[in-house]
């Protein structure tokens, strides 16, 4: 089992590699813009610079390696789900600053000026691999009212639940447009470090993360996990989706994306991601997709 089957995601890839018209924002570390293997649909956000200055920074892997999941070539070593669709790079990890591969933080207030950006740089799906810093009241109001303008304009959030093994919710995981990651193994069942919660369980989803490869950005693949490596699975197949229904608001994208929570779930731990259903049900709702491919 690989982490695009156990998602159901070869048959949504044979079916589109994206289109440049769909802006996926990645708030993460600045990318090796360079590498041969991404596919080169890479903008900035105005006033920021995407390029890596340090190549060896843990900054400039995790987002280069989280570029890949998302928009490096098909063929390459990584998953490569939507390398048609504009990548939009927002860093806000510093190059010098020493991190967690597996889980860099950033600040909220940050946060949430990088998401305003993103969503005026014209965003329509935002992947989150970060945890976030301690931060005071005012902080975490800063980023809620940049998630709840994102809700407004329609812009989905994917975030990636975190990496600390605990039961809870952050601003992020809590709010409710957001759609939490877990992670978990190739058999589907979650990993002993991946936060769960209610939220999370309520609208979330599952996907792997582990030994995930990508790119690496000084020419190697590079192999991580934990709920970084996750969210870009679920941001990537949104991109998919949306590529081939481009008229869909995001509110229906979210409600096909997360079919499986149609009816409560009293529980902690969100289902598996099953791109193919998620399909399937937009299908059932706009027959036109043909038109689009």
């Amino acid at each position: 089992m690989t982490p695009l089957s156990l998602l159901k995601l070869p048959s949504l890839m044979e079916l589109s590699a994206g289109r440049p018209d769909i802006a996926v924002g990645l708030i993460d570390g600045p990318v090796a813009v360079s590498h041969s293997d991404l596919a080169g649909n890479t903008r900035e956000v105005p006033g920021v610079v995407a390029a890596c200055a340090q190549a060896t920074s843990v900054a400039c892997r995790h987002g280069t390696f989280v570029a890949g999941i998302l928009c490096a070539k098909r063929g390459s070593i990584a998953p490569a789900l939507c390398p048609d669709c504009t990548l939009l790079v927002c860093p806000v990890f510093a190059e010098a600053v020493a991190g967690n591969l597996d889980s860099p933080s950033a600040d909220p207030e940050e946060l949430a000026a990088a998401i305003l950006a993103c969503i005026e740089a014209g965003a329509q799906v935002i992947n989150l691999s970060l945890a976030l810093m301690q931060a005071s009241p005012r902080a975490k109001r800063a980023l809620s009212q940049a998630l709840d303008h994102a809700a407004r304009r329609g812009v989905l959030i994917v975030a990636a639940a975190g990496n600390q093994g605990a039961v809870g919710s952050t601003v992020i995981t809590a709010h409710q447009w957001v759609i939490p990651v877990g992670s978990c193994d190739l058999r589907g069942k979650p990993l002993n470090e991946s936060n769960l919660g209610h939220s999370i369980g309520r609208r979330g989803l599952l996907a792997p993360g582990e030994q995930i490869t990508s790119l690496g950005s000084e020419g190697k693949p590079l192999t991580l996990g934990g709920t970084s490596a996750a969210a870009p699975f679920v941001t990537g197949a949104v991109a998919l989706l949306w590529s081939l229904f481009p008229t869909a608001s995001g509110a229906k994208l979210r409600l096909a994306i997360l079919q499986a929570h149609a009816r409560a779930r009293p529980t902690v731990t969100p289902p598996l991601l099953n791109a193919w259903a998620a399909y399937q049900t937009l299908l059932a709702t706009d027959p036109r997709r043909l038109t689009y491919a």
